[in-house]
């Protein structure tokens, strides 16, 4: 089964907001402050990564 271009950005945009879940629980179940600070850091940057999946699926909903 092939996936089309809006299947696949919904597919990444699921992707990158469990990232985001998985890492922020992470951030607080590890006893190294400095694990716990780079998995925050993975979360934003994943949060980023799931806005910017969103607003390119709301630009080709609009097409």
């Amino acid at each position: 089964m092939e996936l089309n271009t809006k299947e696949i950005l919904k597919k990444k945009i699921l992707d990158a907001q469990e990232m985001v879940r998985d890492y922020e629980m992470h951030a607080k179940n590890v006893q190294d402050e400095e694990v716990a600070d780079l998995f925050r850091t993975f979360a934003e940057e994943s949060g980023y990564q799931a806005r910017k999946l969103q607003e390119m699926l709301k630009k080709i909903d609009k097409k």
